[in-house]
């Protein structure tokens, strides 16, 4: 029988009070054991993932979940070797972050401190199990995992693995814990533990984030929901749009910094289009096209009316939304209306519709000629992320291990009293 979120917000609890104390060595050599036991362990990973697959293929899960979902030897290497950079990176606790002595003489310090316990809420992405674990030990944070349905079996082979190698080395295994119970329930339940969660990350489709949002009691980091665009400008470069575009859509469909929408604008739409089409049509990538860009696509056997819908999905696979614009404010104001603030790229040659889309757009990343699959903690060179922040508080964009950590000031003193 699976154990209660209170019995597990209370381990946790124990669990953080341990790891706020340990030193950075102890954790390195926590962190090089989970490492060690994701490649001692790859078999049975493995073989519950295909536990996994099996019963996605059987409930017909799409191509891109499936693909979310699907662990290889190339990725559980993946996994580890995030593990192990992790322990390379610089301890996030205890640093001075500020401070001085006051003019009475006290001495002032801003201190890095752990968040205490961290709810990971995820989908179909067993990966994140690790991602997140490692993350947190290594900032001194102790995790409650909740993962979905669909990779249980992934996910409980991952957190014993991780779970038995800090026991090993000497860390509370409760440093890291999975939810097995994968009804709704135990999900609310988790967005409602006060005094036991201190933040909430749901990772997943804007679904989740939505009713993570709406339903939590607790402080919440939304990441992830991936509505981002493209806009190729009249004074674009062709097969410069046409390559980030491609790059951008094709390279994993089913992740969040994937684009979704491509705005065209009218001047230089007929030259792009087909040419985007042609290229395209290799995967084959679906268009969805306003009457504008279907008007260009002319029996074209990819390219279909798009409905309002098309314009705010998240489709995750191979499946783009095309629209004609007749200038920057509309892509701009299109990007207002359907976009999630996560990644958006202006493709253009003119200097000045670079920097007004770089100041006006609204995201956690923008960017000017380059493809928005580059949002991601690593290519940024901050090092590994537990997700993409679209929102403004506590922190934005790739929430690595410095955003796992708050803040306490330490006063010294020589007897001052105030006046």
């Amino acid at each position: 029988m699976s154990e209660s979120i209170e019995v597990l917000g209370g381990r946790a609890r124990a669990a953080a009070q341990v790891l706020a104390l340990s030193t950075g060595a102890a954790r390195n050599r926590a962190l090089a054991a989970m490492a060690q036991a994701l490649e001692a362990q790859e078999g049975e990973i493995l073989a519950a993932n295909a536990r996994d697959m099996a019963a996605a293929v059987a409930s017909g899960m799409s191509g891109a979940l499936q693909d979310r979902l699907r662990l290889t030897p190339a990725r559980i290497a993946s996994m580890r070797e995030g593990v192990r950079a992790i322990a390379g990176e610089s301890d996030p606790v205890g640093l001075v972050l500020g401070g001085g002595v006051r003019p009475n003489g006290l001495r002032v310090e801003r201190v890095s401190v752990p968040l205490g316990v961290i709810a990971v809420i995820f989908e179909a992405r067993p990966n994140v199990a690790a991602d997140a674990a490692a993350l947190c030990i290594k900032s001194c944070n102790a995790v409650i995992l909740r993962g979905g349905k669909e990779a249980i079996a992934s996910n409980t082979a991952i957190v014993a693995a991780l779970r038995g190698a800090l026991a090993a080395a000497g860390l509370p295994a409760d440093g890291v814990q999975l939810v097995e119970d994968t009804t709704r329930k135990s999900a609310q339940a988790l967005m409602q533990a006060t005094g036991l969660v201190d933040v909430l990350i749901p990772r997943g489709g804007a679904g989740l984030i939505r009713a993570v949002v709406e339903q939590a009691r607790v402080p919440v980091i939304e990441t992830g929901a991936g509505v981002c665009h493209v806009y190729a400008d009249a004074a674009a470069d062709v097969e410069t749009a046409v390559n980030i575009i491609e790059n951008a859509k094709t390279t994993r469909p089913s992740v969040c910094n994937a684009i979704e929408t491509i705005l065209v604008h009218q001047a230089i739409a007929p030259a792009l289009l087909p040419a985007l089409a042609a290229r395209l049509a290799a995967w084959p990538v679906e268009l969805r096209c306003d009457a504008a860009a279907l008007a260009l696509l002319p029996g074209d056997p990819n390219a279909t009316p798009a409905t309002e819908a098309d314009w705010a999905t998240e489709y995750g696979e191979l499946i783009l939304a095309v629209k004609v614009v007749d200038s920057i404010e509309e892509a701009m104001a299109h990007i207002r209306r359907y976009g999630t603030k996560h990644s958006e790229c202006i493709v253009t040659q003119e200097y000045a519709a670079a920097q007004r889309f770089l100041r006006e757009v609204d995201a956690a990343a923008v960017y000017v000629n380059a493809s928005t699959r580059f949002t991601d903690g690593g290519e940024f060179g901050y090092g590994a992320e537990i997700g993409i922040s679209t929102q403004k508080l506590h922190a934005r964009g790739p929430l690595g291990l410095r955003h796992l950590t708050s803040e306490k000031y330490m006063i010294y003193g020589e007897g001052q009293i105030r006046i």
